[in-house]
C-alpha cells in the first residue's frame, strides 16, 4: 500500500501531490495492478486534507485509466506503469544508489543531488512542452 506525504509548502496542490505520488509508486512497482488505494479516510487521517482533496486526485488517477473505483469496496489499480528498469533489483538502480552514496560523501545536501538530477534531466530528456521566447522570434 501507498503512504502519501503532503508537503503544504511545495506549491503543488495536495490532490497533484497524491497523484504524482501515485504514479511514482506505479513506475516503481510499488503498486500492481488489482492492489487497494488507501481510503479516503485513511489517507484524511495520515495527512490531514479534506476528504474531497483525496477524491478529487483519485478521480484524476481514473480519468487517466490507471485506477477504478468500485462503489462500496474501494479503488483499485487497474494499470501499471512499471519498466523493467525501474525495477527495485535493476542494475539501473544500483548505479543510482552509488551515485547517490557518492553525492553524500561529497557533502552535496538534498537541494543540490535535485539540482543535478533535474539539470541532468532536462539535459537527457527534454520535455517536448517547454519552448522558450526564442523559439518563436524568427517566425
Amino acid at each position: 500500500m501507498v503512504t502519501y506525504r503532503i508537503e503544504r509548502r511545495s506549491g503543488v496542490a495536495a490532490y497533484q501531490q497524491i497523484v504524482q505520488q501515485t504514479e511514482q509508486a506505479l513506475r516503481l512497482g510499488q503498486l500492481a495492478p488489482g492492489d487497494k488505494l488507501p481510503s479516503a479516510a485513511e489517507v484524511v487521517a495520515a495527512t490531514a486534507i479534506n476528504a474531497n482533496t483525496v477524491l478529487k486526485a483519485y478521480r484524476e488517477l481514473e480519468r487517466a485509466g490507471l485506477v477504478v473505483a468500485r462503489q462500496g469496496v474501494g479503488t483499485f489499480v487497474r494499470r501499471s506503469l512499471a519498466q523493467p528498469g525501474a525495477a527495485a533489483d535493476s542494475p539501473l538502480r544500483d548505479d543510482l544508489r552509488a551515485w547517490m552514496a557518492a553525492a553524500r560523501a561529497a557533502d552535496l545536501g538534498r537541494e543540490d543531488v535535485s539540482a543535478l538530477l533535474t539539470a541532468a534531466l532536462d539535459e537527457s530528456f527534454p520535455r517536448t512542452s517547454d519552448f522558450r521566447v526564442h523559439d518563436f522570434e524568427d517566425r
